[in-house]
C-alpha cells in the first residue's frame, strides 16, 4: 500500500496542512518526523479552524494513528498547550504517539535563540525564536536531552545539571543575560513528563509495522525545501531537513518504502524570515496578495514576504526530493486580487546576461539573478468555483497556469485546492 511524503516545495507556508488533511482521510498512520514548534499548519473543517504545530494533522480523523518521530525537537510545554486546545475543540488525542528519541527544547534554548538573533541585528536569520536551532545544536553536539531521558529522573537530572552549567556560562559571559537554576527547569519539566508518559512509544516499530502490514502511511512535512539545512538558502534556513529524505530519517524507515512524494506549491511564493528572494514584490501588488491570501505566519503572526511564483525554485525541489506529484493551492487567491497580469518566473538571468534554470548554491549568486518572467492574464473567480471538482471546470487562465507549472517542472499537478475547506479540492490522480 502507498507510503506518501507530503513536503513543501518552496519556503514553507505553502498550505501543506490542507493537503495533509485531505490525504489523511485515507491514511491509517500520519507521521510528523522533523522540525519543532516553529512549524504550523492551519486546517479548516466544517467552518472550524484548527491550528497545529507539533501534533500531526491526521489527529482530526478519529482512530488515525498520529506519530511524532525521532527527528522532531519537542517543546513539551507548547505541545501540552496545543493538546489542551485541541481537546477543548473536541479532538480525540488517544491515537497520538510520541517517540522517546525526540530531543527536548528547554528554556535555555529559547533564551539563547533570542540572544543570538538580537546580537546579529540586521544580519539576523529571522528565526521564530522558539529555541529550535539551539536544540538541534545540542543534538548534533551529542549533548542533547531526549524525551526518554526526561521520563527517568535519574537520567534526566544529571544531564540537566551539566547543560545548565554550560548554558549559564554562555548566557552570562557571552550575552550578559541571566541564567537558570536546575530547579526552575526540572520542576515543570518533570510534570510535563508525567502528562506525556501515556503517549510515549517505540514509534520506529509502530511505523514500520504499519508499512509491513500494508497500511496507508502518510509523512507530514514541516517548513519547506528552501529552508533545508543542506539544500536551502543557507544560512537563512531551519536547523533540520524539510526535504523528502528528512521525513524518512526522522521517522526511522528505509527510502525504498516510500512510493509517492507530493510537493505542495503555493500559486505564488511567500517566505518568513530573512535572505534573498528573487521574485519578491515590494509594492502594492505584493501587499494585495498578502491581504487577500491572509499571509501571516501560523506560529508567529508575522506578515509573510510575497513574490511571484518561482518555478526555478520548484524545479530544484522536485529534483532534490524526487517529487512525483504537485499539489497547488491559492489559485483563487491570485484571481481575487484583481491584478490584471500575473507573472511566473521560468528562469534566472545572470549578471553576464545568460539565462539559467539552475538554482544557485550561494547567497551572493542568488541575490544577483534577475527573474525571467512569463506573463499570463489573470482570470475571474467566483464562489461557485469552490465546488469545482474537475480542472475543466476552472477558468481557461487557471488551466494555463497549471499547465505552465507542469511544463517547467516536468511533474504533474495531481491535486488542486479551490478553497479553505477540506472538501474544496480537485483530484487529477489518486495518491492513496
Amino acid at each position: 500500500m502507498p507510503v506518501v511524503v507530503v513536503m513543501g516545495a518552496q519556503w514553507g507556508d505553502e498550505g501543506k496542512g490542507k493537503f495533509v488533511d485531505l490525504l489523511a482521510e485515507k491514511a491509517d498512520v500520519v507521521v510528523r518526523a522533523t522540525g519543532g514548534s516553529n512549524a504550523g499548519h492551519t486546517v479548516w473543517v466544517n467552518g472550524q479552524q484548527y491550528k497545529l504545530h507539533q501534533v500531526p494533522s491526521g489527529i482530526l480523523y478519529p482512530g488515525t494513528l498520529c506519530v511524532i518521530g525521532h527527528g522532531v525537537v519537542l517543546d513539551p510545554q507548547k505541545l501540552l498547550e496545543e493538546m489542551d486546545r485541541l481537546a477543548g475543540q473536541g479532538v480525540d488525542l488517544s491515537a497520538l504517539r510520541i517517540s522517546g528519541g525526540a530531543h527536548i527544547v528547554f528554556p535555555y534554548h529559547i533564551r539563547l535563540d533570542n540572544a543570538e538573533e538580537d546580537r546579529k541585528g540586521d544580519q539576523k536569520i529571522g528565526t521564530t525564536r522558539r529555541g529550535i536551532g539551539p536544540a538541534y545544536m545540542d543534538k548534533f553536539a551529542r549533548s542533547g536531552i531526549r524525551l526518554v531521558d526526561l521520563m527517568d529522573p535519574e537520567e534526566f537530572l544529571p544531564k540537566l545539571r551539566a547543560q545548565v552549567e554550560v548554558k549559564n556560562q554562555l548566557l552570562e559571559r557571552v550575552y550578559g543575560l541571566p541564567g537558570f537554576t536546575v530547579e526552575e527547569i526540572a520542576e515543570p519539566y518533570l510534570e510535563y513528563a508525567e502528562r506525556l508518559r501515556p503517549y510515549v512509544a517505540n514509534t520506529v516499530e509502530l511505523v514500520n509495522d504499519a508499512i509491513d502490514a500494508g497500511r496507508n502511511v502518510l509523512f507530514e512535512g514541516a517548513q519547506g525545501h528552501l529552508l533545508d539545512i543542506d539544500f536551502g538558502t543557507y544560512p537563512f534556513v531551519t536547523a533540520s531537513h524539510p526535504i523528502a529524505a528528512g521525513a524518512i530519517i526522522g521517522a526511522g524507515v528505509g527510502p525504498t518504502k516510500v512510493t509517492r512524494v507530493v510537493g505542495v506549491v503555493k500559486a505564488y511564493t511567500s517566505r518568513v524570515g530573512e535572505g534573498p528572494f528573487p521574485t519578491e514584490l515590494l509594492d502594492e501588488q505584493g501587499d494585495r496578495i498578502r491581504e487577500v491570501g491572509h499571509e501571516y505566519g501560523t506560529t508567529t503572526g508575522r506578515p509573510r514576504r510575497i513574490g511571484w511564483l518561482d518555478l526555478v525554485m520548484v524545479r530544484y525541489a522536485c529534483r532534490v526530493s524526487g517529487i512525483t506529484d504537485l499539489a497547488v493551492p491559492h489559485l483563487d487567491t491570485l484571481a481575487k486580487t484583481g491584478l490584471p497580469v500575473l507573472k511566473v518566473c521560468v528562469g534566472y538571468r545572470l549578471p553576464d546576461g545568460t539565462v539559467t534554470r539552475e538554482f544557485p548554491v550561494g547567497l551572493k549568486a542568488l541575490s544577483q539573478v534577475t527573474p525571467v518572467y512569463e506573463e499570463l492574464p489573470n482570470w475571474e473567480w467566483s464562489d461557485d468555483l469552490s465546488s469545482a471538482r474537475r480542472v475543466e471546470d476552472l477558468p481557461e487562465g487557471a488551466q494555463r497556469y497549471i499547465s505552465l507549472i507542469e511544463e517547467q517542472t516536468g511533474v504533474p499537478v495531481s491535486i488542486l485546492g479551490v478553497g479553505s475547506e477540506r472538501t474544496q479540492a480537485i483530484y487529477r490522480s489518486s495518491i492513496f
